[in-house]
């Protein structure tokens, strides 16, 4: 397993990652009713992605303070950030909840957002010295 030292950019790039992702997941976990009403998606799966979030943006804040990491810790960070924004997409085309044209919008700007997150860590990524 592979082992980098971490670019300023990359651990920029989690950091920024880890902020979004926890000042998301704290507003869905708290107000998940009032969201509910204006985006028009149901507040248990606003809630349960907070509940989701709020860890995982510990853990890549924890990342984000390492000097030294193994790549494949980055690797899995970009696939969650991926999938999370193809699921995003797959919500939105499935019938499972009806979004208001707000509620489209969130979806799509969250899902561009975190697509986004795993390109500048890809980047961050490739920026990183294997360590010796």
């Amino acid at each position: 397993m592979a082992r980098i030292t971490v670019s300023p950019f990359l651990r920029w790039a989690l950091r920024l990652d880890a902020l979004a992702s926890g000042a998301t997941g704290l507003l869905l976990l708290l107000a998940p009713g009032a969201l509910e009403s204006l985006l028009r998606i149901p507040a248990d799966l606003l809630s349960s992605a907070g509940l989701v979030l709020v860890p995982y943006a510990a853990v890549v804040a924890f990342l984000g303070t390492r000097t030294s990491l193994s790549s494949v810790a980055v690797w899995v960070v970009i696939g969650i950030n991926l999938l999370w924004a193809l699921d995003s997409f797959v919500f939105l085309a499935s019938d499972w909840a009806e979004p208001s044209a707000l509620g489209i919008v969130f979806v799509i700007g969250q899902a561009l957002v975190v697509a986004g997150f795993a390109v500048l860590q890809l980047m961050g990524l490739k920026r990183s010295a294997l360590a010796a």
